[in-house]
């Protein structure tokens, strides 16, 4: 039994609210379960230097964690930097992003994809990955509407979630307490049915190839329901 109560193959309550922002060029609100991301997009007509006179656009992002996102207060990264955690996690949800994107159609432009944890519950990357998403669609939607690109750039929806081994069963969308206590704890994200990075580690025993796969077939599932509660916010 989970502790949430809910099926092995069942995602928590996705919540996605578009417009949440009235400055940013694209917003929502995620929520997945209890854990509650603020995702903004915001278009940039320069980008970095070394994609200068390429012709190529550019979508990166940022992430961070509000002090009271968890049970204890957390120390503002403001203050005494980014720990290599937050840096690798903007770096997931960047690249995740970008592989969606056909650079090209995009123009020589920047997207910046600012992902604010306001409360965590398990999963935060996956929910900033989903939510960006759905943020970047917006602002790409300007971008079509003002006739400053004539061709969708992008390709597919881009959607994350977790999966892992908890007392012994695969199961999908892990929240704190499983993902605190799983024996191995993986994140997926894909661009629909295609993987674009898996995050696997075994944190309390080794997993099989008929595990593995079993967990890729709930991550598929999973990010089917979120890529249509994408779509149905986006529409």
């Amino acid at each position: 039994m989970r502790p949430s109560g809910r099926k092995t193959d069942e995602l928590r309550p996705i919540s996605i609210e578009v417009g949440v922002s009235r400055h940013a060029e694209g917003s929502c609100l995620i929520k997945a379960g209890d854990t509650h991301v603020l995702c903004t997009a915001t278009i940039d007509e320069k980008v970095p230097p070394f994609l200068r006179n390429s012709g190529l656009g550019w979508v990166t992002a940022e992430y961070g964690m509000l002090p009271r996102a968890t049970n204890t207060r957390m120390r503002r990264e403001a203050k005494d930097g980014q720990s290599g955690r937050t840096q690798e996690i903007q770096r997931l949800i960047g690249r995740s992003l970008r592989a969606g994107v056909d650079r090209v159609a995009l123009g020589e432009r920047q997207i910046v994809i600012d992902c604010d944890v306001i409360q965590a519950d398990g999963g935060t990357r996956c929910a900033s990955i989903t939510g960006g998403w759905v943020a970047l669609r917006l602002a790409v939607n300007k971008l079509l509407k003002a006739g400053a690109i004539v061709t969708d750039p992008l390709m597919d929806p881009v959607a994350a979630v977790s999966c892992g081994i908890y007392a012994g069963q695969p199961v999908l969308d892990l929240d704190y307490p499983e993902d605190s206590e799983a024996g191995v704890d993986g994140n997926f994200v894909m661009a629909g049915s295609k993987l674009i990075e898996v995050q696997m580690s075994a944190e309390g025993s080794t997993y099989s190839r008929a595990q593995m796969n079993a967990l890729l077939d709930l991550a598929e599932k999973g990010v089917g329901e979120l890529v249509a509660a994408q779509l149905a916010a986006t529409k």
